[in-house]
């Protein structure tokens, strides 16, 4: 499978608030963001930097909002800031200061590194895979991407150590998913990092926003549903309209092995005694469709 490659440096001094899958990324050609398919909806700063979304990983949130009620809430923290500062550590950023509200100031000011990717989001981040340092070919071409090269991204050294969580769309080749898949399966076996603590399947009592900002470890994806259900009417805890809640978000996924589209996360959401909460398939077995 081929990917565009884009030569640059990553950059987050100057109010970014980078989380542990979402970067700032300067082209070394700004010109070069207009050969990343489907790109009309990315609008680089000034200085050509742009937000880059890590293609196969979901890290704990460490501020979260949908823009429409509520305020910005965060996962627990532990694992939230570990997953960021395991980025930029990665990247070969040697200081990291996080401030009250997210920003960060590091030391050096950019570091350099590429990206390797097919598109991007809803949102207008550009969806890739990132590396560091010197990229194995020319910025602006598209090079074929196997195992090796994938296992030289930050990416899957994320979900090697247990930092993020498998976050399969239908745009990943088989191939590639599936080595990210074996390495997530890895730390889950060896308990590194969030596998350490993670109830998604095993299931959380949540009896309030609390119970997801600092308590229950889970797929970042199901927080970000409960904490605008809970979140657009504070006062109600109960989760018995969750269900149907999920079904209005409409998230189109499949099951793997199965091809079949299912729509609604309420199709894999089960509750019980109206505040304990899991999932019944785990991450790595669904595979979402872009919308």
């Amino acid at each position: 499978m081929s990917m565009l490659l884009i030569r640059g440096s990553f950059r987050v001094n100057g109010g970014s608030k980078p989380d542990g899958d979402t970067i700032p990324f300067i082209p070394d050609n700004a010109e070069d963001w207009k050969l990343v398919p489907g790109c009309t909806g990315i609008r680089p700063k000034a200085d050509g930097r742009a937000g880059v979304r890590l293609e196969g990983v979901d890290t704990l949130e460490t501020h979260y909002s949908n823009g429409s009620y509520g305020p910005e809430r965060h996962q627990p923290l532990k694992f939230a800031h570990k997953a960021a500062d395991a980025l930029l550590n990665w990247l070969g950023f040697i200081s990291i200061e996080r401030h009250s509200d997210e920003c960060v100031t590091t030391t050096p000011d950019s570091v350099p590194g590429y990206i390797l990717t097919r598109g991007a989001d809803a949102y207008g981040r550009c969806v890739a895979l990132v590396g560091r340092r010197t990229p194995p070919a020319y910025s602006g071409y598209e090079i074929g991407v196997g195992e090796d090269l994938l296992k030289k991204t930050v990416n899957h050294h994320l979900l090697s150590t247990g930092l993020a969580y498998p976050a399969f769309y239908a745009s990943l080749p088989a191939h590639l998913r599936e080595v990210l898949k074996a390495a997530a399966l890895e730390a889950r076996a060896a308990s590194k990092g969030v596998w350490s603590e993670d109830v998604t399947v095993k299931g959380a009592k949540i009896t309030g926003i609390s119970s997801i900002t600092d308590d229950a470890v889970i797929l970042p994806k199901l927080f970000r549903r409960l904490k605008d259900y809970l979140d657009h009417d504070p006062d109600n805890t109960s989760l018995a309209c969750f269900p149907a809640f999920l079904a209005g978000a409409a998230d189109q996924f499949r099951i793997l092995p199965d091809d079949d589209l299912i729509t609604g996360l309420h199709r894999v959401v089960e509750i019980t005694n109206g505040h304990t909460l899991r999932m019944t398939r785990s991450c790595e077995e669904i595979v979402f469709d872009e919308k």
